[in-house]
């Protein structure tokens, strides 16, 4: 395989403002970013206030498209910062950043659409990164970590508790009918599933004793279950901590950040680390 050809100085010192978090100029251009990420936030959330709107629309709607211009930018930067824009845009940060932005252009063919920009909340998660929070990072992986490794066994029991739910709700239907509200047995699986996760809207409940009866043993039955993925968890968060520290070197090729201190290679892509 031909070497690649070395990036350009311009793109090497743009990857380590963007994405580098230990040297001075990233710090600030961090730090700047995540109180832009702050009031362009505060800014859609007043926005959906009718009485502020109706007064101060026009300057929410000037602030809201200088934040989109701004962060546009700032994705376009980070697209030419590393080597390969695609493996980044299809990132989980990647795809935050673009979500900062593209609900205002989509608001243009769909109104109300700009709303949905309150996921610029997510873009936070970089403090941990920009204020060296390293402890909290890894507590983060550990749980990343977790969720993967305790998937298949998650998985199993969400499958059977759905089944236990469709007999449960079925059995409702049967026991009480359309005259005490259990019109069909989706009604009935709807009834099973806010009793079995303790919620309870109380908009549908048993009237007959048989009814109770099982409301009773599903309601206990919901207490026991919260039991199962939390304890799955916690055994995987167990072995998750054993695993080595991560540090905070940006990859060149696809801006990952979070790999083990040894690490020659990046974890995502396989692209050589520089230190």
């Amino acid at each position: 395989m031909p070497p690649e050809t070395p990036r350009r100085p311009w793109r090497i010192a743009l990857h380590n403002v963007v994405f580098e978090s230990d040297i001075w100029a990233g710090k600030a251009f961090d730090r700047g970013l995540l109180l832009a990420v702050l009031v362009s936030v505060a800014v859609v959330i007043l926005d959906s206030v009718a009485a502020l709107h109706a007064r101060f629309g026009g300057a929410f709607w000037a602030l809201e498209w200088l934040f989109t211009i701004l962060f546009t930018l700032e994705y376009v930067a980070r697209l030419l910062a590393v080597r390969h824009p695609l493996r980044y845009a299809v990132s989980f940060f990647g795809i935050i950043d673009l979500l900062a932005f593209l609900p205002t252009y989509l608001s243009l063919i769909v109104p109300g659409a700009q709303f949905f920009l309150a996921v610029r909340t997510l873009r936070m998660l970089r403090m941990f990164q920009v204020l060296q929070m390293s402890a909290y990072t890894r507590q983060g992986e550990f749980l990343r970590l977790a969720l993967i490794a305790g998937w298949p066994k998650i998985a199993v029991f969400l499958t059977t508790l759905a089944c236990a739910t469709v007999i449960l709700g079925a059995a409702m239907f049967l026991i009480e009918g359309e005259a005490h509200g259990f019109t069909s047995i989706p009604m009935g699986i709807y009834w099973a599933t806010v009793t079995m996760t303790t919620v309870g809207f109380g908009d549908i409940v048993p009237c007959t004793v048989a009814g109770q009866a099982l409301a009773t043993c599903v309601s206990i039955l919901g207490y026991a279950i919260i039991a199962v993925p939390t304890g799955i968890l916690s055994m995987e968060l167990s072995e998750a901590a054993r695993q080595p520290t991560a540090g905070g070197i940006a990859c060149p090729s696809c801006g990952r950040q979070g790999h083990d201190v040894d690490a020659a290679f990046c974890k995502i892509c396989g692209h050589a680390l520089e230190a």
